[in-house]
């Protein structure tokens, strides 16, 4: 079984705001991202086990155009708070790099 950092060209997380960070799966091609987009490794349940957010909150969108899918969940205390470990979101995608999709 492949991991997602393997059939994605490109994983990268980021600030959607002070509440919110973004992942983005850049996928090798729109066959590929329409194969993996709706894999339970990545479904909402698991993104929120993940992350440790209610399901229900995570936003997901399919930009075939890109060969993207851009997950976005809310951040469990707003940027630059005292617990603050990743003022940027830049490391959030590491876990989902391992998973196997």
């Amino acid at each position: 079984m492949p991991k997602l950092g393997d059939v994605c060209r490109h994983v990268r997380s980021k600030n959607a705001g002070p509440y919110w960070i973004t992942v983005d799966l850049f996928f090798s091609d729109v066959d590929d991202l329409m194969r993996y987009a709706d894999s339970i490794a990545i479904d909402d349940a698991a993104i929120g086990r993940m992350f440790q957010v209610d399901p229900s909150r995570i936003k997901r969108f399919v930009v075939p155009d890109l060969a993207v899918l851009k997950i976005s969940y809310p951040r469990s205390e707003p940027q630059g708070g005292v617990l603050e470990r990743d003022m940027h979101g830049g490391q959030q995608y590491v876990r989902l790099l391992d998973l196997d999709i």
